[in-house]
Parts: C-alpha cells; structure tokens; sequence
C-alpha cells in the first residue's frame, strides 16, 4: 500500500469544490457559537441572537432578551460570523495498518485534507492540533485559504507513521488537552481517530468542549478489526513481538471486543449528542465525505 504524498493531498481541493461545512439554524439556537462569514469586522445587519459565551464583546449584549430570558444573550452580525475550524488528528503509529485498499494513516490524512479544504473554500480559517507518538502535538493556528490548509497537509504528510507500532496511550487525550486553551466559543472542531485508546479524560475533554462549540467524531475502522481473522494459522502482532494465532477460535473473542468498543463509542456520541461517522479502509474517502456532508444532521 502507498503512504500519500503532499500532492496527493493537494488535489482533494478538487473534490472539495461544491462541498459545504455549514448549516442555516434558527435564532436561538440550542448550540452555543454559530457559523460566521469570511468578512472581517462588526457589521450592521443583525442575524441572531444566542445565550452569551466567555470571551462575546459586553457590547453586543441584547438587554431586552437578557431580562426576558433571565440569562445574558448575544447579538450576532452577519460580519462576525466568521469560524475557525479545527482539525484534530490522533495519528499515532497503530494507524499503519489496513487489510483493504489503504492504510488507516492515509484514511486520515485524506480525510483530514478534504474537510480542510471544505472549510477553507468556505470561507472558515483552518488550524490543526496534530498528535504522532509521544513527542509533544503540532499546533497550527487557524488561517485562511491555502495559508492554512497547506501547512496542515505538509505536517500530516511528515507526521504519517511510516512502520507498524503500539498506539499512544494518552495521544489523544494530549491532542484534546492542547486544544482546548486554544479555541474561540462557537468553533468547529474534527476530532479524527481510531479511538482505539479512548479514555476518561479524553471523554470528560469531550464533554468540556462542545458544551461551546460545534464537534464531530470521524471514526477510522478497517474491515479486520471487526470480523476478526478468516479460519487458519496466522502470525500476528509487531515485527519483535509475533505470535502464532488461531483465527477462527480467536474471532468470538475478537469480535466481541470489537462490539465493545464499539458501543462505548456510540454511547459516547449519544450521550454528548456528538455526531459520529465512520471511515472504512475499504470505502473511498472523498466518496464518503462527500455523501456525508450532504446530509442536513451532520451539517456544521
């Protein structure tokens, strides 16, 4: 299988043409933040009001909804409504592998390409927290057009694990963790993993995080990590430590591993109303995407 280049990556700007991240809400919507416009500055024409976020400008306080609601409000103006999008990475070493078309690694990084050149076509600046290993993330600050999106494509090319290896324990909770001191109230934030090493903190940075802004969960799978080994001897594990494995009396256990990974994915999801879509080795990822963000319920 092939590791994707730089222009590779470029190219999905093609396939991004016609794509959008955003989505028309009402006034008042339930989720704090909300999609802004690519024009700079506090403009005149009103459009919405929302409940108050650390960080709003006091001067934009609509008092008369404030007394009416019992909690502080915010206008928004249609030239405030410009949003950074953040694209989280968790590209850790466990990620060269896949069974079918591609690496889970090039599963990401196209993913990850496309969706930043959604947003910067749109008009969203694009920044990145880039987790590989256990060295400290990359930070890239959100920019706009091809100032943001090129740096971002440049470092998951150079970050792409490149030899099979263990998945960082705590790789992306640390990507979370950065981020967080980072963002503006009202972002969109792209959370891309395996989420093999899904844990507490990474769960309760989560929950912290989209209580202010928008997030979404992209999920890369491979078909043998859900079937399990087809009947046979097979050797498995990593290049200085493999085993001998039965594949058809290890799938129950398998399989049954899988589900409950699974499940407390889902669950996560549901409980933090966080959609989650899942990206498949097998599958063509600007197919994928571009299905996907055609449909009103993932929309940003």
């Amino acid at each position: 299988m092939k590791l994707p280049e730089l222009i590779d990556l470029v190219v999905l700007r093609g396939a991004a043409q016609g794509l959008s991240l955003h989505a028309h809400r009402p006034a008042l919507a339930q989720l704090y933040g909300g999609h802004r416009s690519a024009q700079r500055g506090r403009g005149l024409e009103f459009e919405e009001v929302r409940p108050y976020a650390a960080g709003d400008d006091a001067r934009t306080i609509d008092w008369r909804v404030t007394a009416r609601r019992g909690k502080p409000h915010t206008k928004l103006f249609r030239e405030e409504r410009e949003r950074p999008v953040w694209l989280v990475a968790d590209l850790h070493p466990g990620l060269f592998f896949g069974s079918r078309r591609q690496f889970k690694s090039a599963v990401l990084l196209q993913a990850a390409a496309l969706l930043g050149w959604v947003a910067a076509l749109g008009g969203d600046r694009v920044g990145a927290v880039i987790a590989s290993g256990s060295a400290a993330p990359h930070i890239l600050p959100p920019r706009r057009r091809e100032a943001g999106v090129l740096p971002i494509l440049q470092t998951l090319v150079e970050c792409q694990p490149r030899a099979p290896g263990v998945p960082d324990a705590v790789g992306l909770s640390t990507a979370l963790q950065t981020l967080r001191p980072l963002l503006q109230p009202g972002s969109l934030v792209l959370v891309l993993s395996d989420f093999s090493k899904l844990d507490t903190e990474a769960e309760n940075l989560l929950s912290g995080i989209s209580t202010q802004n928008d997030c979404r969960l992209l999920w890369v799978t491979d078909p043998l990590e859900r079937s399990g080994l087809p009947a046979g001897t097979h050797r498995v594990g990593l290049p200085e430590r493999l085993w001998w494995l039965d594949g058809q009396g290890s799938r129950p256990a398998w399989q049954a591993a899988w589900r409950q990974r699974e499940q407390a994915l889902t669950d996560l999801s549901t409980r933090l109303n966080l959609p989650l879509v899942r990206l498949d080795t097998a599958d063509a990822v600007p197919d994928t995407l571009a299905a996907l963000l055609k449909e009103p319920r993932w929309a940003a």
